[in-house]
């Protein structure tokens, strides 16, 4: 062996073999350093039911696969209760990391700084520019400072859900303007079947129901009007004269207290050939009813002639203010608002994406109930009034005058016009602290 050699294998290899491990073990080390540490979050969601649940198990451990290093607790409430728990968890500093809430919530929670705003990650998230724009910007419209607190993942929309079958027996074609309306609702009822043409929402929910069919009615768009509500407009008191008066002669007694599950059973049972609910009944339906038995209709246009609907009817995802894992929590986020994310959940709720390349998917294609809606959102003559989601009370106003209200006319105890009056001083005295307190903003009104 020459020397050079002997030099070799005595020096210089076992040098390199020390670097070569020394390099293994900081690659190794890089390797264990790169490993994404395990993180917990929580997230709430307020529209919960069964089938809702079992989705989101199906989203979350579809999730937890590509990410696995980040584990979801999900906690569901029903609509009538979820309000109530985020705010008490607001209130004892215990929210969740992330949430899905209604888009009227935003100014609420915004005003609470409850919330983080999410502009920097959406954008430089890839997918930020496939989330309908119109979407986008009516949520930094809600808001104070025009951020972006709530990534909008899903779409609903009030409709006419008709028994086709009902339509058909009676010599009916379709339900397209208020007349048709009423005459369908007075041809249905058989009182000695126990049949009735239709179903109000007396109880809980049915202040929403109302206003946006008294707004599809009367083409309003302008909801407060140089500090005017315009609740109380005489389209609004003739409309609720004919609709109203349908209780009890075209409807059940029971409606004064009816929620929306007990308006849906009705349906899907024969008891009620029409209701007013949204495209997300969908799912509800075609598990009793056939595909030939029922079919979705837009409420019909107004007496201006233009389809009116409520902007914001939205749900979106959020992060809640006090998270530990912001980058963990928007990784969520991102995921339920990205195609994949929103074509999974939309398709088996039966809502509208967000997202446009979802919406050229054939699932969605192929809905008729969907096509109903897209065919209102993209009429170029409808027209969307915006409810004042900014006014702190404006939920509370629902809750507290508008419902008891609508059954003190049901029941006889009060007049459509106090109540409507009512109604509107209500939004009009909200709408004058919001006026004194937060004197900046919004020129539209």
């Amino acid at each position: 062996m020459s020397s050079l050699r002997k030099t070799y294998l005595f020096y210089v290899f076992p040098v390199c073999l020390l670097l070569l491990l020394s390099g293994c073990s900081s690659e190794e080390t890089k390797k264990v350093d790169a490993t994404p540490k395990e993180v917990t979050l929580t997230f709430w969601f307020d529209d919960a039911g069964p089938l809702r649940n079992a989705i989101w198990e199906e989203m979350i451990a579809a999730f937890e696969e590509e990410y696995p290093h980040i584990h979801i607790e999900y906690k569901g409430f029903v609509k009538n209760i979820a309000k109530a728990k985020f705010n008490s968890a607001l209130a004892m500093q215990s929210l969740p990391d992330v949430g899905s809430i209604y888009t009227s919530w935003l100014p609420e929670y915004t005003y609470r700084e409850a919330l983080v705003p999410l502009d920097s990650y959406f954008e430089n998230w890839a997918e930020g520019d496939k989330i309908a724009p119109s979407v986008i910007n009516y949520n930094r419209h809600l808001t104070q400072d025009q951020k972006l607190y709530g990534l909008p993942y899903t779409r609903n929309m009030d409709v006419l859900w008709v028994r086709k079958d009902w339509l058909a027996d009676y010599g009916l074609e379709t339900i397209e303007t208020w007349d048709d309306f009423f005459h369908t609702v007075e041809t249905f009822t058989d009182k000695a079947q126990q049949q009735y043409g239709y179903s109000i929402r007396g109880g809980e929910g049915s202040s929403l129901q109302l206003q946006r069919m008294m707004y599809a009615y009367s083409g309003i768009s302008t909801y407060i009007e140089n500090g005017e509500s315009t609740i109380d407009d005489p389209r609004h008191v003739e409309f609720l004269e004919k609709y109203l008066s349908l209780y009890g002669l075209h409807t059940s007694q029971n409606d004064i207290v009816k929620d929306y599950k007990g308006m849906l059973d009705d349906f899907e049972h024969g008891a009620v050939g029409l209701i007013q609910h949204n495209i997300g009944s969908y799912a509800q339906h075609q598990k009793v009813l056939s595909s030939d038995q029922f079919e979705s209709l837009p409420l019909p246009k107004s007496v201006d002639g233009h389809y009116t609907v409520e902007a914001g009817n939205t749900m979106d995802m959020v992060m809640f203010e006090g998270t530990k894992h912001p980058k963990e929590a928007w990784t969520f986020i991102s995921f339920i608002a990205s195609q994949k994310g929103q074509s999974q959940w939309n398709k088996r709720v039966g809502q509208l994406p967000t997202h446009q390349e979802v919406l050229q998917e054939d699932w969605v294609q192929n809905s008729p109930h969907l096509q109903t809606a897209l065919s209102v959102y993209e009429n170029p003559q409808t027209k969307m009034y915006e409810p004042p989601f900014y006014l702190i009370g404006y939920n509370s106003i629902r809750y507290t005058i508008v419902e008891p209200g609508l059954q003190e006319v049901l029941s006889g105890t009060k007049t459509i016009e106090q109540f409507l009056e009512d109604w509107s001083e209500a939004i009009e005295n909200e709408y004058d602290q919001y006026e004194n307190f937060m004197p900046k903003h919004r020129s539209a009104e």
